[in-house]
């Protein structure tokens, strides 16, 4: 038996240690640790606050999906206090929504996961010319037409597409070249670039690949546009509990919304719309497909295909409270399904309502394996968060050799659905969605309805049912993918019913009711807010007494996958996934490192640095229990 580590796993935000004991006989992972190994600590820093400032210090948790922390948190507070916000601000929010989306996702897999599956050392055996002809085909093949509602049809806008000259990839191809020549690789070194795997795909595909990775890094800041108009910058647009700070006139140029912004809005959306149609989703299709037909990334599904979970997302219309969040959503993937891999006659819906999240049983987080005291499963409402950290199996809290499984070993608690650990993400919202419309649950909206043509099309591409293909390390990427383009057309729709609305003249955009904090009766409130962010489940907990946050919990995706074991519920999503993947070469586990980062794994923010040896130069951390000072 092979013990193998990988400590940092993601390329930006790295405080995930990835731990696996392989099967040199067979190459199979027998056992896998993930340990998040960063204290987030965040809902210590709100506790005792205005619950009116919650959303400012909360969206902090991230640098990436910063909007998804923000919305959640002042949805968590109007629920507590009964707030419903106005048509305007309800579009804006999901306009910024399916821009986050977007962004998140397109970033996730051009520049911090694309690498996993492309090369630019074997970008350099291309023929430009071939590639070229490949980019064409790969258009005519892999692209998936959506149509949302009537009237998204028309577009003043030139398209965004690929380049598809052989002048192109060449100059691209050259322009790789000086790198490697020059053993300057940057952002393109460190990695198993003599791994077999990689020689799944074409020569071109590898070229095609890295041309878009660069294309891309030009391209993706037109995505978040609508934070930037809406919310006034991007990372870190604001919000306001009761709507949105954007004031509305079509007579004031000077107005944060009039029609000149409303256009610049328009256009960054018909740009995201093509980047989805035109770019990712063909991108990953045609990867997957070639891989799929090699019988490589099917593995990987782990937890998923036992397990999903999902709130719902975009509701339709403002809604008042967290009871009425998923039956005003566009997309039903509120409930869990389990065994899905096992078919869709032997799968099984349950669903998850609002009222179920009051229920101090179905929700629950438990830290017996994490670095806090009570190791109690309490519901978010009653959740604590006291740290104890331990350091590893001999006690070290500087320099690991080894995760203390059986005791604590990570800074993620364990988030549970009655008792049972469920996997999250853009593979649950599809999965749980295809559910209940097969089985005659729901019948599809408009959204949904796209949500079952992506599948169909895919399937037919890949010659698998989705059952076969869905969970696994190639469905998790190619399930952003789809859910991207799904974000995209969200945003046009809510942009189309806000223009419309602004248009009957009402420009409200706050319910200022109850701003005022003299306007809450005294007592305890409880609230939590909802939100289906690229990640997966996201929910905010806030209890408020005396008009001050008296307790605060986030339990996001990333806790949900990448928790640790639970002695009753067994593995989490990402330790299940590992033990679920074949390694061709324990030393290079290039495999499982795809299936980890096919989550988009983000954990909270340290500095690594490495030289091409792989030696560390510096690191810098603002965690005082491994040797930080805390004021980096």
């Amino acid at each position: 038996m092979k013990r193998v580590i990988v400590d940092p796993v993601t390329r930006i935000e790295g405080h995930l240690r990835l731990e696996v004991e392989v099967d040199e006989g067979t190459g199979k992972v027998k056992d896998a640790l993930s340990s998040g190994t960063a204290w987030r600590g965040i809902e210590t820093v709100v506790k005792n606050r205005d619950p009116r400032d919650a959303w400012a210090f909360v969206q902090r948790i991230c640098g990436v999906c910063t909007s998804a922390h923000a919305l959640v948190a002042v949805r968590a507070v109007e629920d507590a206090l009964g707030i419903k916000i106005p048509k305007n601000a309800h579009y804006v929010r999901n306009i910024m929504a399916g821009a986050i989306l977007v962004h998140d996702h397109i970033v996730h897999f051009y520049h911090l996961h694309a690498l996993d599956w492309v090369s630019p050392i074997e970008a350099l055996k291309a023929n430009p010319v071939a590639t070229a002809s490949l980019q064409n085909a790969v258009l005519d093949n892999y692209t998936i037409p959506v149509k949302g509602p009537d009237g998204f049809d028309f577009s003043a806008y030139p398209k965004v597409s690929p380049k598809g000259t052989a002048a192109y990839y060449k100059n691209i191809q050259s322009k790789i070249k000086e790198l490697v020549d020059t053993n300057q690789l940057g952002i393109f070194a460190a990695n198993w670039w003599d791994h077999p795997a990689y020689k799944i795909l074409p020569p071109e595909v590898h070229l095609m690949g890295i041309a878009h990775y660069l294309e891309m890094l030009d391209k993706q800041r037109e995505i978040v546009t609508p934070h930037v108009v809406f919310g006034g910058k991007n990372p870190h647009p604001h919000y306001v509990v009761g709507g949105m700070s954007c004031a509305i006139s079509m007579n004031e140029m000077n107005a944060p919304i009039n029609s000149q912004r409303l256009a610049r809005v328009e256009k960054a959306i018909d740009s995201t719309i093509n980047m989805t149609n035109q770019f990712y989703v063909p991108d990953v299709m045609a990867i997957a497909h070639i891989h799929a037909q090699h019988g490589s990334a099917l593995d990987g599904g782990g937890l998923s295909k036992v397990r999903v979970l999902g709130f719902g997302s975009y509701p339709d219309e403002p809604f008042v409270s967290h009871r009425d969040f998923a039956s005003a959503a566009l997309v039903r993937c509120d409930g869990v399904v389990e065994n899905f891999a096992q078919g869709i006659d032997n799968a099984a819906y349950i669903p998850l309502t609002g009222k179920d999240l009051e229920d101090s049983v179905v929700i629950t987080e438990s830290a017996k394996h994490a670095w806090y005291k009570d190791n109690e499963a309490l519901h978010p409402w009653k959740g604590k968060t006291n740290p104890d950290y331990t350091g590893d199996k001999n006690g070290s809290k500087e320099k690991w050799d080894e995760l203390d499984k059986d005791k604590k070993y990570s800074w993620i608690k364990t988030p549970k659905w009655r008792g049972k650990v469920c996997e999250v993400g853009p593979l649950a919202r599809y999965i749980i969605v295809y559910t209940k419309i097969k089985k005659g649950i729901i019948k599809p909206t408009w959204a949904e309805q796209i949500m079952m043509d992506q599948i169909a099309k895919v399937s037919n591409v890949l010659n698998l049912s989705p059952e076969k293909w869905l969970p696994s390390t190639a469905g998790r990427t190619m399930a952003r993918a789809l859910d991207a383009q799904l974000a995209a057309i969200m945003e046009k729709y809510f942009f189309d019913k806000l223009v419309k609305n602004i248009g009957t003249g009402d420009t409200n955009i706050a319910n200022t009711l109850k701003w005022d904090p003299s306007s809450w009766t005294d007592g305890e409130f409880k609230g939590v807010g909802l939100f289906e962010a690229p990640r997966g489940a996201l929910s905010h907990w806030i209890v408020i007494k005396n008009k001050k946050v008296k307790n605060y919990q986030a339990v996001v995706p990333t806790t949900w996958n990448a928790c640790p074991r639970d002695d009753k519920a067994g593995n989490g999503a990402y330790e299940m996934s590992m033990i679920d993947t074949q390694l061709q070469i324990p030393d290079k586990p290039l495999e499982i490192v795809r299936a980890i980062r096919s989550f988009d794994p983000c954990l909270a923010c340290a500095a690594h640095v490495y030289d091409s040896k792989k030696k560390t130069l510096s690191m810098v951390d603002t965690d005082p229990y491994i040797g930080g000072s805390g004021k980096a």
